[in-house]
């Protein structure tokens, strides 16, 4: 074993979020995934970079790569997740047993749901997560006939239940394409079909505002509406998690009312929580919970 207090320290979470901001090809993305503000983000790069005294990212065309130090940095700051990652996770592991049936929606899934996840299994090592993503409506009918144990939804701020406990909120965003921005005439509308959560709100918005719209495009996922905005089929109302850097706010949204906040919140089934149900919410709420915009 050596010691040498006097060099150069690394943290892990810089060089965590390093990672993210190159595995996700943003630092708008790498936020979104970390549940930080970009400005966080932002600092964690600068501050690491400062650290080891050379530039490790540079910007090409919308997305950022490593440089030379950068990519040889990444591989041993991986490694040192990992071990970072594996050490905390045995030496926290409990007895907790059983098994919960867990619900998300696909833009809790993209908030970094599944790494989440997997870091509750390591630390509880004796439970089973039977995972589910759809609909935040479908989960919302499956909990309510206790075929989930938990469930991660959207709601918007009336309908929050006692027994929610709320993780973040969501700001809304209209986007469209880059070079097709539908900024006369009837609007095409895309949206992820009847029983989406976005499409009642996108027509309310419309509607108030007198905009004539019409049904363009429907989706199952959030990948496929927005192939569809990229291709200028016509234009979305999103969960800012979804938006990527290859689209745009919509110019034409200037003149709609300002869309609602969308609170995420973790649903328990009615009746009595099982020890691992209780663990799971807990744990989504210490590591989804929402953090100071500059934390």
């Amino acid at each position: 074993m050596h010691y040498y207090p006097e060099i150069m320290q690394l943290d892990v979470e810089s060089l965590r979020t390093f990672a993210a901001v190159l595995d996700l090809g943003s630092m708008t993305a790498a936020a979104d995934a970390l549940g930080v503000s970009q400005s966080a983000v932002s600092w964690k790069i600068k501050r690491l970079e400062e650290r080891v005294g050379r530039d490790l990212l540079v910007r090409e065309g919308r997305t950022l790569s490593p440089t030379r130090d950068g990519r040889e940095l990444l591989d041993y700051g991986r490694t040192i997740i990992d071990t970072h990652d594996e050490a905390v996770a045995r030496l926290s592991s409990t007895e907790l047993v059983g098994k919960v049936r867990l619900g998300t929606t696909e833009e809790a899934s993209a908030k970094c749901m599944n790494e989440v996840c997997g870091r509750f299994n390591r630390i509880h090592p004796a439970t089973v997560l039977d995972f589910h993503v759809d609909r935040s409506a479908t989960l919302e009918t499956m909990i309510d006939r206790n075929q989930l144990e938990v469930a991660v939804i959207q709601l918007l701020p009336h309908q929050v239940k006692s027994r929610d406990g709320i993780l973040w909120h969501d700001k809304l965003l209209w986007v469209s394409s880059t070079e097709w921005t539908h900024d006369e005439g009837e609007v095409p509308l895309i949206t992820f079909g009847e029983d989406g959560f976005y499409r009642p709100l996108a027509e309310s918005a419309l509607n108030e505002a007198g905009v004539r719209h019409r049904v363009a495009f429907s989706g199952p996922s959030t990948a496929s509406v927005l192939t569809a905005v990229r291709a200028g089929i016509g234009v979305a109302l999103l969960s800012s998690i979804s938006v990527t850097d290859d689209v745009i706010e919509w110019p034409r949204a200037a003149g709609l009312g300002a869309p609602p906040t969308v609170v995420n919140v973790a649903r328990v089934s009615k009746g009595a929580t099982s020890d691992v149900a209780a663990a799971l919410v807990a744990n989504l709420r210490a590591e989804l919970g929402e953090v100071p915009a500059d934390a």
